[in-house]
């Protein structure tokens, strides 16, 4: 499956030192899409290679975990649109659980079209005393529309309140609804109903009945996920999930004239940048970069890889350095052209014929670069925007700063 593959591709990494110098492409893009068990389907035009994904679980298959939104007490944030879920089984009391729900809370809130939260209660009534009252208080938040309020509030104010007694504890809890916002006299009296009274009972049993090993326990898309628990981690998967939505079925169409000249204008965050596109030396690189430009692969991405004196790499929309249009296109490193000098426009692989949509611009000469990559073009103006770009090598499970955005791309035929 999809995100088995990339889970243990991210294992892989963590168990590799970088080399020396790194490789353009940091990891392979079948990631996003991956490798057929049976030949690649091979398009009309020789050039390039669709990419097969594997057939994706069957939703209607037999699960013992309930359908998002058709858990007895799921709380959800997020569309039912996005293209990647994460459920999540929690436990207010739980210290991973706290740590965990302040890196789900940032995922949600970048990623707020891409990413449905599910929320499921699995109170450890037996190691934890103070997690029924905590599941009420919760529910009893959510009768007044503010589930998600009491939620952060119980996890941001773990320490305060896991070790209380009645009555301090009933005044604590009293005082978050406030905090919030709640009504009092409904926040108590829902508090002390029977309906909420029995919810952490229920959810307790409702876990061990179905196995659950503890809290937190983490799904997406449906699957178990026993990778590292981390925002990058996360992160990297929730971009590859999203990519898979745009990616292309199909190599692009023939979409240039190799005899006529074309520029590029990439529109960053820092200033333009002007390329002359080399549709003579590498047509089908020419091409399949122009069609992506015009249908907007490369609108508001960011520069991923920015290492200075060497390169500026781009075209990923999931950011992540892994992503791919959903097809391979052929090197064309037989025009001679060499990494000499800064200004180079050059297509990223992951070996020999795996060009999909990353580039990238020498911010010098780089011959160690020499017949692997296709070289496509040039800068003609704005090399020095380049130059300014912030310095940026992200790889899975290290959080860095988020990139300089490459707004868009257009293309002019001269």
């Amino acid at each position: 499956m999809r995100l088995l593959i990339a889970l243990l591709f991210l294992e892989l990494l963590s168990a590799c030192a970088p080399s020396p110098q790194p490789v353009l492409a940091t990891v392979t893009p079948a990631i996003v899409q991956p490798l057929p068990t049976s030949a690649p389907v091979v398009s009309e035009a020789p050039q390039c290679q669709s990419v097969a994904a594997q057939p994706t679980p069957d939703a209607s298959a037999p699960s013992l975990f309930a359908k998002p939104g058709l858990g007895a007490y799921d709380h959800l944030r997020g569309p039912d649109s996005a293209p990647a879920t994460i459920i999540v089984y929690s436990d207010f009391a739980c210290p991973t659980c706290a740590a965990l729900s302040e890196i789900l809370n940032r995922l949600a809130d970048e990623h707020p079209t891409e990413l449905r939260l599910v929320y499921r209660h699995f109170p450890i009534l037996t190691g934890y005393p103070n997690s029924g009252a905590a599941v009420r208080a919760a529910e009893a938040a959510h009768l007044q529309g503010k589930f998600w309020e009491m939620h952060n509030a119980l996890f941001q104010d773990q320490a305060a309140w896991t070790e209380l007694t009645d009555p301090a504890l009933g005044k604590y809890l009293a005082s978050l609804a406030a905090q919030i916002g709640l009504e009092s006299d409904q926040f108590e009296s829902d508090l002390a109903s029977s309906a909420v009274a029995e919810i952490p009972e229920k959810a307790f049993a409702s876990g061990l009945e179905i196995g659950l090993p503890g809290a937190p326990l983490l799904l997406i898309n449906g699957q178990i996920y026993t990778g590292p628990v981390n925002y990058s981690s996360l992160k990297f998967i929730i971009g590859l999930i999203a990519l898979g939505e745009r990616q292309f079925s199909t190599c692009p169409e023939i979409v240039i004239d190799p005899q006529q000249r074309y520029y590029a204008t990439l529109k960053t965050e820092k200033g333009d940048v002007v390329l002359r596109l080399y549709a003579d030396l590498a047509p089908v690189t020419v091409n399949n970069f122009v069609f992506l430009a015009r249908n907007g692969w490369y609108e508001d991405i960011t520069f991923h890889r920015v290492i200075p004196g060497y390169i500026a790499q781009t075209g990923d929309p999931s950011g992540t350095g892994a992503g791919n249009p959903g097809y391979f296109i052929i090197d064309e490193t037989s025009s001679g052209l060499k990494f000499d000098r800064a200004g180079l426009l050059g297509m990223s692989n992951s070996g020999p014929d795996t060009g999909g949509s990353q580039f990238f611009i020498t911010l010098g000469p780089a011959p160690q670069l020499d017949g692997a990559y296709t070289i496509f073009g040039e800068v003609v103006s704005g090399l020095e925007v380049l130059e300014q770009l912030a310095p940026r090598d992200s790889l899975p499970g290290q959080d860095v700063p988020a990139g300089d955005r490459l707004i868009s791309v257009s293309i002019e035929e001269r």
